[in-house]
């Protein structure tokens, strides 16, 4: 394993890694440290008391980030019709029926989040097995099978973010830019961190929220007080 670089430990050492920070001084020692010569996108991860193997502690969902997420999203959208129309209305980088399926069976994936009408889902349903390892697959539950092609697509291009629990237990996602200000990082941080908490099964037993942390591209993780997030 490769040891980290001197800018990493420098801005470890701005860190005590035992200490829970309130959300604005964790946002603020990440964006002191994303130092790297690219925008850094900051992350936060939460750590669940779920068990995802079990259908009834499962957690995803969808958050609209209030400031964006800083990242350009090409959408997919799988509609015929009007519906497609409205799509490429809407400001879909992709748009097709069939020939869309065809594409996609061919390992050509020119999209970063995939949007379905309902009529359409028999046909993207024989891409599970391409979309779904990518996380790509469109779902109800978080708003990207639907008829209202033209709000989905605002959404995603305005920063929607989906999350889903992963196997230990760990939800994370891109929550903004280091470019963002300190206060549109907290308001998203604080936005996802609720969206989370409003998903919690019924099968969650006990703390529900164990751990949080935010972090960069390249900086180290800073541990966050939940309770200072209001609602975790």
């Amino acid at each position: 394993m490769s040891k980290p670089g001197k800018r990493f430990r420098a801005a470890s050492e701005t860190v005590e890694h035992d200490k829970l920070y309130d959300i604005e001084e964790a946002v603020k020692l990440v964006k002191d440290a994303a130092k790297a010569k690219f925008d850094e996108t900051i992350e936060v991860a939460m750590n669940l008391g779920v068990d995802p193997r079990h259908a009834d502690q499962m957690v995803r969902g969808v958050c609209a980030l209030p400031h964006g997420s800083g990242r350009k999203l090409r959408v997919g959208v799988f509609a015929k019709g009007d519906k497609a129309d409205e799509a490429k209305k809407a400001g879909a980088d992709v748009v097709g029926a069939e020939d869309l399926v065809e594409q996609v069976q061919k390992g050509v994936i020119e999209f970063d989040r995939c949007i379905a009408t309902p009529d359409m889902m028999p046909l993207v349903g024989r891409l599970g097995k391409v979309l779904g390892p990518r996380g790509l697959m469109p779902n109800p539950k978080v708003g990207t099978v639907t008829t209202d092609v033209a709000a989905a697509v605002a959404a995603a291009k305005g920063g929607a973010v989906e999350f889903r629990v992963e196997k230990a237990g760990v939800i994370h996602a891109g929550v903004g830019k280091a470019s963002f200000t300190e206060d549109a990082l907290v308001a998203n941080i604080r936005a996802f961190t609720d969206a989370v908490i409003k998903a919690k099964p019924s099968g969650a037993k006990g703390t529900f929220v164990k751990r949080i942390a935010v972090t960069s591209t390249m900086g180290p993780g800073v541990k966050v007080e939940p309770a200072s997030l209001g609602s975790a």
